[in-house]
This record gives C-alpha cells, structure tokens and sequence, in this order.
C-alpha cells in the first residue's frame, strides 16, 4: 500500500527506509528521517571508481563522500547495519554511455559483482537545523522537491569525470541570511555553507523557475535566493565521462542512513 510524505514525516529513519524498500514510498525525501545523513547515491563498475574517488577527493564542497561499498556488496555496512543500496533509494536512474536510459524502483537485476557504490552527503541534512531555528523551506512546505541548477562553476577533473558544479537553491529570508550560513556550516558532510547569494547569474543560472532538476520555488520579496553546492553534481560529470553503465538516484530522492546528521565522522558500527 501506497504511504504519503505526511504519513512518513513523524517516523524515523529505519521506518522510512522500510517503506522504500517494499516500494510504498518512491518520491523526495527531504523533510523525512529528522536528525539522520541523507546521502546521494552514485554506483559505478569498478575500473571508474577510483578516478570516480579522486573526483570526490578533488571536488569535497559538492561531493562530499561519506561511504563507499566494497567492490561488489549492494551494502553499505559504514553508514547503517542493514543498508542494501539496490532498493533502499526510492527512485534509481540508469544511465549507459552518459545518456539516461530510464527510472527503476529497484536495481537488485542490473546489480553485478564489479559495481561499487558511494554514498555523497545531502544538503537535506541540515534542512532539520533550518526547521528547528525557525527557518521555513519552502519546497518542504509544500511537499515539493528543491531546486537543483547547473552552473558555470566548474569542477576539478579526474580522469574521464569532469563538468559544472550542481547547486540546489532555497529562498531565505534576508535577516536571516547571517544564520543560515552559519548554521549550514555546521553540516560539512552535507557540503556546508552556501557557495553563493543573491543574483544568480553571476553563477551561470539563467532563470529561478526553470531548474534543471527538481520544482520551482519562488523567492519572494523580502528574501534572497541562496544556493547550496549539490550532490547531483556527479550525475553531470557522468554525462562527461559516459561509462556503460551507472546508476545514481533520481535528484531530490536520496538514501537515508542510520548516521546522526551532526556526526562529526559519518560512520557507525553496524554491530551497534
């Protein structure tokens, strides 16, 4: 049976993972899980995964890397005692040679012993901090997915990985600019404080309400369009770098970890 985001937004994260691995719940996820790492999700065969890790290395604002399987296992034991990466995502796309070639709720049949997996810290993350400080969110609210853009910022190739940073967007209150970044930068895991505010063009975006990924949110008056580096950042430099086969999840729809999302090191013992 089909669950809403307000039936999953009081439950904790093992009961919202549950609900995403049966299937009954395969849309965004911020706002859910309050007080846990929510993670992108980018799954690569093993003769990419090391220029893939360089890239994280070269580029931590954006791909913030919090966990990687090993070669081969759909879990990722770091981050959660029973975290199966191949149905724990609500939605996966597929792409082959770069080009998206479809969405799936589960990639347990597309899953072989040469992939790897890695975990990016979300910016979601610290969506509970902004809730919790009296910051509304806009895209939470009105139980939409956030704003993601390509921009002109460009990334730190790696091999064959290369392309524009991807940023996600909130309007915030202009008095409140000052405590937003402060408390964002409290997330470095879930890539920290804004890299940019105000006009967006200065960083290549041409229009607030055509988004690459994700709904449009207005910024009304009174308030600044602030903007957040964003884990779908990997998804374009997979365009660049067109392996035959890779999977990440569908933007705004993420993994959610056992990890606390104030977790200095973002690893757990799953014997715990």
């Amino acid at each position: 049976m089909a669950t809403s985001f307000e039936q999953l937004r009081q439950d904790d994260q093992l009961a919202v993972r549950a609900k995403i691995r049966s299937g009954a719940y395969c849309d965004h996820t911020s706002g859910l899980a309050n007080g846990f790492l929510q993670a992108n999700l980018v799954i690569l065969e093993q003769s990419y995964a090391l220029d893939f890790m360089r890239f994280c290395q070269r580029n931590p604002k954006p791909c913030p890397l919090v966990g990687v399987t090993d070669t081969g296992s759909p879990f990722m034991r770091t981050l959660g005692a029973d975290i199966d990466i191949r149905s724990d995502v609500p939605s996966y796309h597929i792409y082959r040679h770069g080009v998206l070639d479809g969405t799936v709720g589960d990639i347990t049949d597309l899953w072989n012993d040469q992939m790897v997996g890695f975990a990016l810290g979300c910016s979601f993350t610290f969506e509970h901090a902004l809730i919790r400080a009296g910051i509304p969110v806009w895209h939470i609210d009105h139980d939409q997915t956030v704003p993601m853009f390509k921009t002109n910022i460009k990334t730190i190739e790696s091999g064959p990985f290369s392309g524009p940073m991807v940023v996600s967007m909130r309007a915030i209150p202009i008095d409140k600019l000052d405590m937003v970044r402060a408390i964002s930068a409290n997330f470095p895991m879930a890539h920290g404080a804004p890299v940019h505010w105000g006009d967006p063009a200065k960083i290549g975006i041409a229009d607030l309400n055509a988004p690459d990924w994700g709904d449009a949110s207005p910024v009304d008056d009174g308030e600044i369009a602030v903007f957040w580096a964003c884990g779908v950042t990997p998804q374009a430099a997979i365009l660049h770098a067109k392996p035959p086969i890779s999977i990440t999840h569908k933007p705004g729809q993420m993994l959610i970890t056992d990890v606390a999302e104030d977790a200095e090191i973002p690893i757990i013992n799953p014997a715990n």
